[in-house]
């Protein structure tokens, strides 16, 4: 998709022509992001080349890409050039992920187990929050992350069946990397942001007997939804997590 418009003409489907000057190359830049012109792990042009093509200059660019990179949609690398953030970078894979072990640290990789993937009529709930029509198809995967053999959360995740086709469990346990780099490369589905609801709940039997805890034990329940470019909702994510040893951290900026 060429990206050649003067930042004026934004306010053609992109940002209102009101808005500033470094927001417009934003939106264009995120145009093109979301046409493909420029694919997970690829570099995007220099800033140099981007002002001359938006016909602004180089400072404008680099602060339309600063704000890009602060929401970890673009990646820089000292020397080397600005690229499109991938979910497979170690420094990306833990962005969604913020349980952490007592103690500290940076989040270690849990082992996954999936129990379920199928494909059912949206319920009502989530076809509100995936924005589908009633009915509409779905994929619902359900999973465990455990360490050391021992489960900690229990996922279960929706997904819009029009775009995840042909996701199994044996496909989603093939791969090695996050569930989300696998959406990105396989299935061109890209989660740029999320919303969370988090509160506390006691375990039913069912959930007990699946992370190995007595029912009525205490759990965090984390709700989210996940957006992709457009912000278009393409996962909705209910989960249980064990906080006996972990706990949920986040950085407010």
């Amino acid at each position: 998709m060429p990206m050649n418009a003067p930042p004026d003409s934004a306010g053609d489907g992109g940002a209102p022509s009101f808005s500033p000057l470094y927001q417009q190359i934003k939106a264009l830049i995120m145009r093109g992001l979301q046409a493909g012109e420029w694919k997970p792990g690829e570099a995007i042009p220099s800033e140099l080349e981007l002002a001359a093509r938006f016909r602004v200059s180089q400072g404008t660019v680099r602060k339309a890409i600063d704000e890009l990179a602060a929401e970890n949609l673009l990646v820089r690398r000292q020397g080397k050039g600005t690229f499109v953030a991938t979910h497979s970078e170690q420094k990306i894979q833990y962005r969604f992920l913020r349980l952490q072990p007592e103690g500290g640290g940076e989040p270690v990789p849990m082992q996954r187990q999936f129990l379920d993937c199928r494909r059912i009529p949206a319920p009502a709930d989530v076809a509100r929050a995936l924005a589908l029509r009633a009915g509409e198809m779905t994929v619902e995967v359900r999973r465990t992350l455990s360490q050391n053999g021992r489960p900690i959360v229990l996922d279960d995740i929706w997904l819009p069946a029009s775009l995840f086709k042909g996701l199994t469990a044996q496909r989603m346990g093939d791969y090695k990397g996050p569930l989300y780099g696998l959406f990105e490369s396989e299935f061109g589905v890209r989660m740029i942001r999320a919303e969370e609801k988090i509160r506390a709940v006691a375990a039913d039997g069912e959930v007990a007997g699946v992370l190995g805890v007595d029912a009525g034990s205490p759990l965090l329940s984390v709700e989210r939804l996940s957006f992709t470019y457009g912000d278009k909702p393409v996962e909705l994510r209910r989960g249980f997590y064990n906080t006996s040893t972990h706990h949920y951290r986040n950085e407010l900026n």
